[in-house]
This record gives C-alpha cells, sequence and structure tokens, in this order.
C-alpha cells in the first residue's frame, strides 16, 4: 500500500492533478463517544470516510465507507461541514496523484456492528469527546473535529 501525505500552503507540494468528491463522517454514539479510525496509509487518526463512487449517492457513500473502515453502520444525522480548500494537496505515492480537497462531512449515529479495523484503519476506537485533542491528526481533519466541537452553524470553507 502506496502512502498518503497531506500538504497545506507548502510550495513543495505537487500540483493538484484531480478533485474527488469524498464524504467523512463523524460518528457519536450514545456515550458522547466519536468514532475514530488510525490510518493504514498514513498513521493519523480521523473519522471514517472516503470517495463518493459514480451512482452513489452522498448519504450511501458516507454509511458505505463507515462500514468498510469501522465495521459500524451508521444512520446520518446532519451535515458538519464542505471542506474544498485548493491549499491542501493530498498526495498518494502509489499513483501519483495529487488531489485538491473536496469533503463533505456529515453527522452519524451508530446502529449496529463492533469496532473492527480494515486495510484502510490499523485501529478503530470510540474516543470521548473530551480526548480527541490528544489524538495525531492531519491539520484538515483536526479543523473537521474542532468544527464539529463547535457545534455552530455547518462549516463552508
Amino acid at each position: 500500500m502506496g502512502k498518503r501525505i497531506d500538504y497545506y500552503n507548502d510550495p513543495n507540494a505537487p500540483a493538484a492533478n484531480s478533485l474527488v468528491p469524498s464524504v467523512n463522517v463523524v460518528v457519536v454514539n450514545d456515550r458522547d463517544e466519536v468514532l475514530l479510525i488510525r490510518r493504514s496509509d498514513n498513521g493519523n487518526w480521523a473519522v471514517p470516510g472516503g470517495a463518493i463512487d459514480l451512482g452513489e449517492s452522498v448519504p450511501d457513500a458516507a454509511i458505505r465507507e463507515t462500514v468498510e473502515e469501522t465495521g459500524i453502520t451508521c444512520e446520518i444525522t446532519g451535515i458538519s461541514g464542505i471542506y474544498s480548500d485548493p491549499k491542501h494537496v493530498i498526495f498518494y505515492t502509489s499513483d501519483g496523484e495529487a488531489r485538491q480537497e473536496f469533503s463533505i462531512v456529515l453527522m452519524a449515529r451508530p446502529v449496529s456492528g463492533e469496532p473492527t479495523p480494515s486495510d484502510e484503519s490499523r485501529e478503530v476506537r470510540w474516543v470521548p469527546k473530551a480526548e480527541l485533542a490528544g489524538f495525531q491528526m492531519d491539520r484538515s481533519m483536526r479543523l473537521r473535529i474542532d468544527h464539529f466541537l463547535a457545534a455552530g452553524a455547518p462549516h463552508i470553507g
């Protein structure tokens, strides 16, 4: 598996060569814990997510990606934000893709399943909101979590 390298406002970043609509999902259980994965491609913690497939709706992609990466089936409950900052470039060493960020972040609640790692997630765990700051995340994921925790209007940026 190749690596994922995130660049932000970095003059050494490769020029973006793709824009792929994707989703991230902030799943919160009844104990007020957030579902996190430790990514296999860079070791950082993140909420589940990934690309929206052709012919797939945003909520269907969010539910699919969450099940694939965590073993948890969820129900979408709202939107936390839209992130499309062209200064954020995601480089995939496996194929040379340099993707401009474009992610819709949804909120959800779990309906079934147990946290289970996958090829994309080394670890899966429920984390109390008060402990999220202690987990290593890429800058863009930290912004998504912080905006979610602020619980204002959805972030558009």
